[in-house]
């Protein structure tokens, strides 16, 4: 009978103790489900925060690469309107003995005219030409 005391005795403290357990569990559960709501609606506005930004950055972006096609037509532009007129076709020379006579000589034809370079060529030792004394 003395076990089925003891037995009853211990099987009571161990209710005893789980159901002290459980509520110190309980309240650590509780504010630990109250702090992943809180994070959870954290996460859901940083998420929508996120996509905002994402879809102005895609926007300016498209933005920018339209004002460099327009930078570059106005570019374009400018060139062509910078650049000197077509020369004139030249004048044909009078034939015959005559024009030969009195040194008159045939122009060469048109060529295109030379487009001014975008950028000097670099001075240095392999572009430049050296004249006069001291050149070795």
């Amino acid at each position: 009978m003395l076990s089925i005391k003891n037995l009853v005795s211990v099987s009571a403290l161990a209710v005893v103790c789980a159901l002290a357990g459980c509520d110190q569990s309980k309240a650590e559960l509780d504010s630990t489900k109250a702090q992943l709501q809180t994070v959870s609606a954290e996460r859901d506005s940083l998420k929508t925060q996120l996509a905002a930004v994402t879809q102005q950055v895609t926007s300016l972006k498209q933005q920018v690469a339209d004002l460099e096609a327009k930078a570059a037509q106005a570019a374009a532009a400018a060139a062509a309107a910078a650049a000197p007129p077509a020369p004139e076709p030249a004048k044909e020379a009078p034939k015959g003995k005559k024009a030969a006579k009195k040194g008159g000589k045939a122009e060469p034809a048109a060529t295109a005219p030379a487009t001014p370079a975008a950028a000097a060529p670099a001075a240095g030792p392999a572009t430049e030409t050296r004249k006069g004394r001291g050149h070795f």
